[in-house]
């Protein structure tokens, strides 16, 4: 029998994202982002929903740009540290020793040491309460060569993303291989 847990916001898994943006003064900065997710994929677009007292906030709707990066989990400090404390108070990327990467293509920095990264143009805006959802077109996807399969095809295991657990605040890595998507429907 099912309980009711009540109304949260409770989706397993959740990505842990790095969202990178540039500030008035053109400071890059970094905000963990776990509201985060694939919304359209012709043109593809992903969503991304902060509150509107992050300093990453002011900073996306000024640029009408952000990045999406991926941490492995080799990172998992770096990232969760990005979420604890403001871009308006710290250089997150000299905290950390992170390396800030001008995108090419978009008003808004990436980070080198992640393997994935999604360069993105503001597209739309939704107010949804608490947090606003930032609607970002994908301009480019970048990877590491060594996190690719087949040449262009990220590898799960070899990227390593890391996933959040929203009710109980813990971060964890991929579980294990359980068939090809698309196919294992059509055993049933």
């Amino acid at each position: 029998m099912k309980k009711s847990i009540g109304a949260d916001a409770v989706l397993y898994p959740t990505p842990l994202t790095v969202v990178g943006t540039y500030d008035a003064m053109g400071k890059p900065n970094v905000i963990t982002a776990a509201w985060v997710g694939l919304c359209c994929s012709n043109p593809p677009c992903v969503a991304v929903s902060l509150r509107k007292a992050r300093h990453s906030y002011a900073s996306i709707v000024e640029r009408k740009a952000f990045t999406v990066n991926v941490p492995s989990e080799r990172y998992v400090k770096e990232a969760d540290y990005f979420g604890l404390v403001s871009g308006g108070n710290v250089d997150k990327f000299a905290a950390t020793g992170l390396t800030a990467v001008r995108s090419e293509l978009v008003e808004a920095p990436y980070v080198l040491e992640f393997p994935l990264v999604l360069e993105c143009k503001l597209v739309h805006s939704i107010d949804l309460g608490v947090h606003t959802q930032f609607i970002g077109q994908i301009m480019d996807v970048k990877a590491d060569e060594e996190v690719l399969t087949d040449g262009s095809v990220p590898d799960i295991y070899k990227l390593q993303p890391i996933v959040f657990a929203p009710r109980c605040h813990t971060y964890h890595g991929v579980g294990k291989y359980l068939g090809q998507a698309f196919s294992l429907g059509k055993q049933v």
